[in-house]
């Protein structure tokens, strides 16, 4: 099996983890594009002791902390939301940001972050606390759930609440989301895909989104779906089953790079 065909089943993942990292789709695929790029350049330099999901976060954390993460890296000017994720940066370790989403977004063991960052396994469970910590402190917002699975919205639901959000409703069809978000409009939406009428939370979403804009978390158990390398792909996506801690680290970074978050 060539290389290609041995990191090809991880690219989907690492375009959602370097978006979640920065932000920005177009910023977090610039990087993995430039990964790639490094990739098919010198491919001898390629870690090949040890698995190959792990070289190419690897080779993708090189290119990362060479660059000046304070500036856009195809050089655009900076949106207001992303002006305000600045802002927020300032006060968070790079290495704490991508320990949290290596972790709990990821799902790399403590051991294999530490590898992928430079650090030892305590060092991580350390800047993981550090960046959650730190960014509960700057944010909160009001979360509506469009989800079918009673079980499953009343986890979310509890998810949300413990992390000191407000739940605005749980919708269960498309129909029901779009006239809860109308009538007490979110700062962030979780939204699963299939819903209870066989309607879409997809075009939930799509429908809720033509009227304002906020940040969507999708939670789905059928992520290839949504990550086929075709725009517009979510910039936050949690597989089901998920982890609680999962949840969590991507509300944080999905209300991170909102300009609508209260500051805490």
């Amino acid at each position: 099996m060539s290389l290609g065909q041995e990191l090809a089943p991880h690219l989907p993942f690492l375009r959602r983890y370097a978006r979640a990292l920065t932000g920005s789709q177009a910023h977090g695929d610039n990087f993995v594009r430039a990964t790639l790029e490094a990739i098919v350049a010198a491919p001898d330099d390629f870690p090949r002791d040890v698995d190959p999901r792990l070289g190419l976060y690897r080779t993708f954390h090189v290119i990362w902390s060479s660059a000046n993460i304070e500036e856009d890296p195809d050089g655009t000017a900076a949106s207001d939301e992303e002006g305000i994720a600045q802002a927020r940066l300032a006060r968070i370790t790079p290495y704490s940001r991508q320990a949290l989403l290596l972790t709990a977004m990821e799902g790399f063991t403590p051991e294999d972050a530490g590898y992928l960052i430079g650090a030892s396994p305590d060092e991580v469970d350390s800047l993981v606390a550090e960046a959650l910590a730190e960014i509960e402190r700057q944010t909160r917002a009001e979360v509506l759930i469009i989800e079918d699975e009673p079980i499953i919205a009343m986890d979310i639901e509890t998810i949300v609440r413990d992390l000191g959000h407000n739940v605005t409703g749980v919708a269960v069809t498309r129909d029901e989301a779009v006239a809860q978000a109308l009538a007490r409009r979110p700062g962030l939406v979780l939204a699963d895909i299939q819903l209870a009428d066989d309607s879409s939370g997809i075009d939930a979403v799509k429908d809720i989104l033509q009227e304002f804009s906020v940040p969507v978390i999708f939670i789905t158990a059928f992520p290839e779906r949504l990550l086929t390398g075709e725009r517009p792909e979510p910039t936050f996506l949690i597989t089901k089953p998920f982890q609680r801690s999962t949840v969590k680290a991507a509300i944080a970074q999905a209300l991170f790079f909102d300009s609508a978050t209260i500051p805490a």
